[in-house]
């Protein structure tokens, strides 16, 4: 039974879409185009959500479900080109807003949330830290997978900051006192970037700022971090570079988020070279499901994909059959699309799940790196 060679750690596993799951169902969920930078965006959005609406109810959605996303709606250009919710007939409601729209707008009343747009949406957010240092300290901000931003100050030590040319024996001790405060402030900022890339479980570092200071920062920086620092132009005083910094972290992110991608595509595609541990495909991806082999599902949602499979209680009741999972005695089994069943599965036995670009290797868009063969 072959389990070396671990996956990259690249997969989704978020607890609150794992606990989305637990629910009973059925589902409402939503994704809506809401871009901000159109002429009328509330209209425009209010127009979409009308269709979609229409589309739910439609499919069966009660109208206390559709009454609870209304509200949602107005506002949401404020908070980003794209919309999404999950909402079912208890009075759950989990919304997420992100600066790209969706593809398209989708509607959809089904047993199971169609999450996979969530987890792609979060897995272009890599954690990460930005750092805009001088020698007095540094603004520091960090971002967490949901987004969620925070903002510290480091450094600010009491000590002169500035090198200065009074003249005289008091000279040396001057730039010496100088020299001493700098390092100080480095540390108090190195200090407070590892808490902080610990507490996110950050991807990268962007940091911005002074020769001497980003020189200093890296010398108290220990190896496990410093080695997730990319530079960037910019600094910490109002000079006008807010656009190029905001820019530069937004190229770096997207990189890291396609090295991700491209690492776990790489690792997958030697398991299944070497016929070890992979799943490609529907039912071989199903079969470990159901085994709880998986250690990174990796899927493809395309909105037209209409591909079903079938789900019982537990987790590990999935099939691409409904005879699989009845011949294992499940009685209370249901059917809903393919790739749902397939996350739900990945999530309830601690798997994690990584969104692929279509024709990413997998056949039929659905494959899996497994822990163990």
């Amino acid at each position: 039974m072959e389990t070396s060679g671990n996956a990259p750690h690249v997969g989704l596993a978020p607890d609150d879409l794992v606990a989305t799951f637990r629910r009973s169902g059925p589902f409402a969920t939503l994704y809506l185009q809401t871009d901000p930078a159109i002429e009328n965006a509330a209209q425009y959005s209010e127009r979409h959500w009308r269709a979609c609406r229409e589309q739910l109810a439609d499919a069966g959605a009660p109208e206390r479900v559709l009454a609870a996303i209304d509200p949602v709606i107005g506002g949401a250009h404020l908070r980003g080109g794209g919309l999404g919710v999950i909402a079912d007939a208890d009075g759950f409601l989990h919304v997420e807003h992100h600066p790209q729209p969706p593809a398209r707008d989708v509607a959809r009343w089904s047993p199971l949330p169609s999450v996979v747009g969530l987890l792609e949406w979060r897995q272009g957010h890599v954690p990460h830290v930005l750092v805009l240092a001088d020698r007095r300290g540094a603004d520091i901000y960090a971002t967490d997978a949901r987004g969620r931003e925070s903002h510290r100050e480091a450094g600010g030590s009491d000590l002169p900051v500035e090198k200065v040319a009074p003249g005289g024996w008091s000279q040396r001790r001057y730039q010496d006192r100088a020299d001493v405060a700098w390092d100080q402030n480095a540390s108090d900022v190195a200090n407070e970037v590892v808490r902080l890339v610990d507490r996110i479980d950050a991807g990268l570092v962007a940091l911005a700022g002074d020769v001497r200071a980003t020189q200093l920062l890296h010398k108290h920086l220990p190896a496990r971090v410093d080695r997730i620092v990319h530079p960037i132009d910019g600094g910490r005083s109002a000079d006008g570079s807010d656009v190029r910094i905001a820019q530069e972290t937004a190229r770096l992110i997207a990189t890291a988020a396609a090295r991700d991608t491209v690492a776990v595509l790489e690792k997958f595609r030697e398991e299944r070279g070497e016929h070890d541990r992979a799943a490609d495909g529907a039912e071989a991806t199903a079969a470990a499901l159901r085994e709880a082999r998986v250690d990174v599902l990796l899927v493809h949602d395309d909105p037209d994909d209409e591909r079903t499979a079938w789900f019982g209680d537990e987790p590990t009741d999935v099939g691409v059959d409904r005879n699989e999972l009845v011949s294992l005695g499940r009685d209370h089994v249901r059917e809903a699309r393919l790739v749902d069943v397939f996350v739900r599965a990945a999530l309830g036995t601690g798997a994690s799940v990584r969104v692929i670009p279509a024709h990413g290797g997998a056949t039929g868009n659905v494959g899996a790196v497994l822990r163990w063969s």
